[in-house]
Formats: structure tokens, C-alpha cells, sequence
């Protein structure tokens, strides 16, 4: 499992420097250690977070948005009709609820369909994992600059520590 500071540090490290979302449970752990930094700006809906992100980085910032999977539902006009079409990237940090049917019951539908979802509206998206995480973060950053688009990685639970064991 890896350390929810080592992770905002290895963001940090490739240079994402605004950070937006809706809180969740399996993210807990990410957004403690940006509130601690000071790094985190939060959302009242994904849509709005990545419409934020988009804000930040035409004023020049490499903005993350972090959201559990029924927020993708939520954001995606905004990133079709936004950061698809002006070339506005962001990096989505999207925790896969539902992963394998395992979850509450309004969690499944969505996370079974997540992947097609994402290959349908033509986001680069991969699964982050404790042993790929190095290579996951420079496909993710070299993604997002050569392409300007937003570029999802999608975390399971048990991968970065969350608030609670």
C-alpha cells in the first residue's frame, strides 16, 4: 500500500500543482495530506471541479481532480464539451468503486462500466497499482502534455492508504 504522502509527493514531483474535488471515503487519505499542505481547493460537484481545473490551467497550473467513479457520470458534459474540446487537461484521480462487484449496491453499474466508459469518450485511462505507480504517473504526465487532454488514473481501494485501515 502506498503512503498517501508519498503519492501527493510524487504528483508534486511531476509538477501538479492545483488540486480539486468531492471528498471520498477512498481518497480520505490523498485530500488529508493536501489539506495538510495547503494544496487543496474543494468542489461542490465533480463537474464543477474539473470546470475549476480547466481554470487553473490556463492560468498556468497542472491541475488534478479528484473524484470517486459516479462523479465521471456527474463531470462528463463538462470534460467533452470543456477540456476535450479546448485542450484543457487535467489529471483525474478517480477511485473505482464497484471494482469486481465488490461495494455498496448503487456502485456496481458504474464500476463495471467505468473502463468502456472512459474508452468511449476517448480519455487515456489507466489502473494505478502499488508496483506500477512510478511508470503510471510519467505515462499519466508525458499523456497529458503531449496530448492536452484529461487523462484518468484509476485507483482501487487498498492501493494508497486511506483515513482508515
Amino acid at each position: 500500500m502506498v503512503e498517501s504522502d508519498v503519492f501527493v509527493q510524487a504528483l508534486e514531483n511531476l509538477g501538479v500543482n492545483f488540486f480539486t474535488g468531492v471528498p471520498d471515503s477512498l481518497l480520505g487519505g490523498i485530500i488529508e495530506e493536501l489539506l495538510t499542505r495547503k494544496l487543496y481547493t474543494s468542489a461542490v460537484r465533480e463537474d464543477e471541479a474539473v470546470a475549476m481545473a480547466a481554470g487553473a490551467f490556463m492560468a498556468g497550473k497542472i491541475p488534478a481532480v479528484l473524484m470517486q467513479n459516479s462523479g465521471l457520470g456527474t463531470s462528463l458534459n463538462t470534460l467533452l464539451s470543456l477540456n476535450m474540446i479546448y485542450r484543457q487537461p487535467c489529471l483525474l484521480l478517480i477511485s473505482w468503486r464497484g471494482f469486481e462487484g465488490k461495494d455498496a449496491p448503487e456502485h456496481l453499474v458504474m464500476g463495471e462500466t467505468m473502463p468502456q466508459l472512459l474508452d468511449t469518450v476517448k480519455i487515456p485511462h489507466r489502473t494505478l497499482s502499488e508496483q506500477t505507480m512510478v511508470d503510471d504517473l510519467r505515462w499519466a504526465a508525458q499523456t497529458f502534455m503531449k496530448q492536452r487532454i484529461p487523462v484518468a488514473l484509476l485507483i482501487k481501494k487498498g492501493v494508497i492508504k486511506g483515513l482508515h485501515p
